[in-house]
């Protein structure tokens, strides 16, 4: 999962050295935590965070299939 949220991230940003994602795991879920460069922020979250929910959607249906629950934190 880490790789897929990495991947798509970087095909969005102009800096793609500076995306890291970090995992944490809880009982039941798995939050991942995105960082990007502040000047690509933006482009991550979308028009009105259409991008970033995108992103989760994405996240919710491969945790679905896994049977696992997963969350994207977009942190600044």
């Amino acid at each position: 999962m880490e790789l897929l949220i990495e991947q798509m991230v970087k095909a969005l940003v102009d800096t793609p050295e500076d995306v890291v994602v970090a995992k944490v795991e809880g009982e039941r879920t798995t939050v991942f935590e995105l960082r990007v460069a502040t000047s690509d922020l933006g482009k991550v979250i979308g028009k009105q965070g259409k991008t970033a929910q995108a992103m989760r959607t994405i996240l919710s249906a491969a945790g679905t299939k896994l049977g696992k629950r997963y969350v994207l934190e977009i942190l600044e």
